[in-house]
């Protein structure tokens, strides 16, 4: 796509898009797309993150374009306004009701040369809403976080903020993370996997029969309960606490609604404990870590738990100096080994015998006013705002393509 300027296209009167300034000319500030939503579980969370990330960016420093993506995989334009992007109550946001169009969409460019964003709608000539400099995308879970999205963007060679495509697909298939950070000497905890064509195989009664009785084989090995959950999502969705096999079927079935792969997992008995990981212009840099308390109301750290109900984590987590050294250290290491870039928030569980175990990392955690990595990154004397400008500098530092 072209790439000149765009007086005679200009953006839709009604979206909030500045004016374009062309790259290159006196006071042309970066441009700043951030893209939400999703096709995932997660499409609410997302738009949550997003308006957070929006309210924190320097408006004096950079340009914003806020680009939602609809829960049937349309990208909306939407307007400049992060306050409708909150839950309000229990009612979770969607960009279904911020897109300005219910079919308008947004094309990013295809040719590297150019970083020209497009908005078309039926019937009406298509219309340049400028070059954008970087991507900030927010998604969480499949069709975003996964590496699908990263893969778009470096193909487009616009720069964006988080990690590259492989460290984002091993960030979201719990399996293969796990496999990961084994190679690399990390502690993972007991786990199996049930591919799909497992739980398929056989009719009638018998159907699942051989993939029902490795679970419970894994249970006989390391006790009941276990954790059944999706191999490729977040934000506890579509987790379950099994304590028997008569609860295997359901639990699988909505594990299953979120992904057909799911991981079975056995239960850690100890503290949980998180670390976020930031990287900076000499490297990677882990932040003071945090402890999330039992939840009394809850059979774990669920989804509700997390946005609902709004369950406090503390932070700094109450550790000896030797074992916040040691989180911090294995944060890092699992950071490297996933060969990531921007951020990660790191999950562990600290064991009654003082051994860590990792439980997951999150390539994109969420950025929430209640999100524990930006609470973390404030106690480790990184402000909200300057977070999120490290995030965009060191995006716009990195080169897309191999690197």
């Amino acid at each position: 796509m072209s790439s000149e300027s765009s007086t005679q296209n200009p953006a839709p009167a009604s979206s909030g898009v500045p004016a374009r300034v062309p790259a290159g000319a006196a006071g042309r500030k970066p441009r700043v797309a951030v893209v939400f939503g999703g096709r995932s579980s997660e499409h609410a969370i997302s738009v949550v993150t997003a308006g957070a990330v929006m309210r924190a960016i320097d408006r004096s420093k950079y340009e914003v374009l806020p680009i939602g993506i609809t829960t049937d995989g349309r990208w909306a334009l939407t307007a400049d306004e992060p306050e409708r992007m909150a839950i309000n109550g229990r009612v979770l946001p969607s960009v279904d009701d911020l897109a300005e169009s219910a079919e308008g969409g947004v094309l990013l460019p295809v040719d590297p040369a150019g970083r020209e964003v497009v908005y078309t709608e039926p019937g009406q000539v298509p219309k340049s809403l400028g070059e954008v400099d970087v991507v900030f995308p927010v998604l969480h879970g499949p069709y975003g976080e996964d590496g699908t999205l990263q893969g778009l963007l470096e193909l487009s060679g616009v720069p964006y903020v988080g990690a590259g495509v492989l460290a984002s697909a091993v960030g979201m298939d719990k399996e293969y993370m796990k496999r990961v950070f084994t190679s690399f000497g990390l502690p993972v905890g007991p786990y199996t996997v049930i591919r799909p064509r497992e739980w398929e195989q056989g009719s009638g009664a018998e159907r699942g029969a051989a993939a029902r009785q490795k679970i419970i084989d894994f249970a006989a090995d390391h006790g009941w309960p276990v954790f059944v959950k999706p191999a490729r999502a977040g934000s506890s969705m579509g987790i379950s606490r099994v304590s028997g096999p008569e609860e295997l079927d359901e639990a699988v079935a909505e594990a299953r609604r979120h992904d057909p792969k799911i991981l079975v997992e056995s239960l850690l008995r100890g503290r949980e404990i998180e670390c976020g990981v930031l990287e900076f212009e000499d490297g990677p840099r882990a932040s003071v870590p945090a402890e999330i308390p039992p939840v009394t109301a809850h059979d774990f750290y669920d989804f509700e738990a997390k946005y609902i109900d709004s369950a406090a984590g503390v932070v700094p987590a109450p550790l000896t100096p030797e074992e916040t050294a040691r989180v911090r250290e294995l944060a890092v290491l699992a950071f490297d080994a996933a060969a990531c870039e921007g951020l990660v928030r790191a999950d562990f569980f600290l064991q009654e015998n003082g051994e860590f175990v990792i439980n997951e990392i999150n390539t994109m955690p969420g950025f929430t006013p209640i999100s524990m990595y930006p609470r973390m990154w404030q106690e480790s004397g990184v402000s909200y705002p300057e977070l999120v400008d490290r995030l965009i500098q060191a995006a716009l530092r990195r080169p897309t393509g191999l690197r």
